[in-house]
């Protein structure tokens, strides 16, 4: 297993870590199996989140014994310093420890981030708990390029996760900086949810940018660990045969996968369009349908406020027939 350190946290991790969406799935039992395999092969990365229902309890109960083979990361959605340090006692408690080595804020917009780090922000509940040794360090996700970008001028930001994988690569650059002011880069949704078949190639794509800390893709059966961690271990530069089939996904995702890179914004009826895709793709991919439901269901706009007014189309690098695609989601999630 190929080691690598976690920015300035000075954690050292392996290149290839678990993310714990998928468990939502399954079961303790199942959960236990998982982790002690992951042992067994040297991955010592946990990442989680308050968000995922089940998945910090199920964690816990499955690492009692061997909390101290992995290096363990969870998120809040908390925006506010009385409900991050609440859900901070929630996630200790879930995960059966007393101390969490990443705790990152989870997918805040740009407004959300100013509340994050304004007076009686969610900062605050971060900062006190690892003064008192409840936390290692301090981390933040996006789906956004802008949030990303403001997320490197913080000097709180030890980690930064963000989409990247063979059809989303609007990050490179931002990755890239991340290595230069040693921010660890936590890179989720390698296979872009689901939407790449070929785990393989997926992992390979990843691991041979040397800028990439660690991957996190999700994995809820033993066979979905060995295939990831055999393509995981090669870290040689992609050959001529698989830059070709990568371009190959590209061409065939081109016309139908959402990038998230946000240029068709603002929608004159208020979607946010990005994240519509983004719970379809959790809908449709993840086998998660109650959570990608309640998520939907949180959205202020739904795909059903669509005018085909065409403007956001018009913006879209990638050519994407979006309003055929809203009207798709709008039927899948009845709104």
């Amino acid at each position: 297993m190929d080691y690598r350190i976690l920015g300035k946290t000075g954690l050292r991790i392996s290149r290839m870590g678990f993310g714990g969406i998928p468990i939502q799935r399954i079961d303790e039992q199942g959960t236990r199996a998982l982790m002690e395999k992951l042992r067994a092969a040297g991955v010592n990365y946990i990442d989680t989140a308050r968000g995922y229902t089940v998945s910090e309890s199920y964690l816990g109960a499955a690492l009692e014994g061997m909390r101290d083979s992995f290096v363990l990361a969870t998120k809040s959605m908390a925006r506010t310093k009385a409900a991050m340090a609440r859900d901070i006692e929630t996630s200790l408690a879930n995960l059966r420890t007393d101390f969490i080595d990443l705790y990152q804020v989870h997918n805040p917009n740009l407004a959300q981030l100013e509340q994050v780090v304004g007076e009686g922000g969610a900062l605050e509940a971060l900062l006190e708990a690892k003064a008192a040794g409840k936390i290692g360090h301090i981390g933040l996700t996006a789906h956004s390029k802008e949030v990303f970008e403001k997320a490197l001028e913080m000097d709180w930001v030890e980690t930064i996760m963000f989409p990247y994988n063979i059809v989303e690569t609007q990050g490179e650059a931002l990755i890239h900086a991340c290595a230069e002011k040693n921010i660890g880069f936590i890179d989720m949704k390698p296979l872009a949810g689901g939407a790449i078949e070929d785990a393989t190639l997926a992992m390979r794509f990843i691991v041979s940018n040397p800028d990439v800390t660690v991957v996190i893709p999700g994995m809820a059966a033993i066979e979905e660990i060995e295939e990831n961690l055999a393509a995981a271990e090669n870290t040689a530069p992609l050959t001529a045969e698989e830059q070709r089939s990568v371009e190959a996904v590209r061409e065939a995702l081109g016309t139908q996968f959402c990038r998230r890179c946000n240029y068709c914004a603002p929608c004159t009826a208020g979607i946010s369009i990005p994240n519509v895709f983004l719970m379809e793709g959790y809908l449709l991919r993840y086998g998660l349908e109650d959570w990608a439901r309640a998520r939907y269901a949180g959205l202020e706009v739904k795909a059903s406020a669509c005018t085909s007014c065409g403007l956001c189309e018009t913006r879209c690098p990638y050519n994407l027939p979006i309003r055929e695609m809203m009207k798709k989601a709008a039927a899948e999630f009845g709104e």
